[in-house]
């Protein structure tokens, strides 16, 4: 039963819905009438606030890594279940009625927080591909699926373990947007729809 406080912490953190509450004390509005209805940065970003959305990605990146470092703290062997709490807390968050965001930026977060290079290899993934492909679906899928791979890849079977569960997590998240790159109608970042 030793797992239950590091999953409790990971998913209490992971539920700050920071998207809903900036653009609440900003004036931009209930983020959830906006656009995709989505609490993440990327929806942020349709309300034209470009620093409310970096807050929002770096905020939410953020409790994800702090979720696995405190808990490797206090509970070293459980910290791969606190990482799994804070997305969870991310993506069905108690407070909004268990709808919240798609994880990517809290995914971010622990893969950083379990093992610096695979973060760093999921955001080379996903930034590079949200320089040049600019869908923010495919950045963020492509980075989920890329980071189970470099931790069993570079030696860290534990993380790989988690980071496969939260990759398959994503990508059902996103199933709508699967739909739309199907069609040639999802959104690119900064412009109109996908041709």
């Amino acid at each position: 039963m030793a797992w239950i406080l590091p999953l409790l912490l990971g998913y209490l953190l992971g539920s700050v819905p920071f998207g809903l509450l900036l653009t609440r004390a900003t004036g931009a509005g209930d983020l959830r009438s906006i656009g995709s209805g989505n609490i993440g940065a990327t929806n942020v970003l349709r309300t034209g606030r470009k620093g409310l959305a970096a807050a929002t990605l770096l905020l939410d990146l953020l409790k994800g890594l702090a979720a696995v470092l405190i808990a490797a703290h206090f509970w070293p062997e459980w910290a791969p279940v606190a990482a799994l709490g804070a997305f969870l807390g991310h993506c069905f968050p108690v407070w909004l009625k268990f709808k919240g965001g798609k994880g990517v930026a809290t995914t971010a977060g622990v893969a950083f927080g379990l093992a610096w290079p695979v973060g760093l290899a999921y955001a080379v993934t996903w930034l590079g591909l949200l320089a040049t492909v600019r869908i923010s679906s495919v950045a963020g899928m492509a980075a989920a699926v890329v980071a189970p791979l470099a931790a069993f890849v570079l030696g860290y079977p534990q993380a790989g373990l988690v980071l496969t569960v939260i990759a398959l997590l994503v990508l059902y998240l996103h199933r709508e947007n699967i739909g739309r790159l199907r069609t040639g109608t999802e959104p690119r970042v900064g412009g109109g729809k996908n041709k």
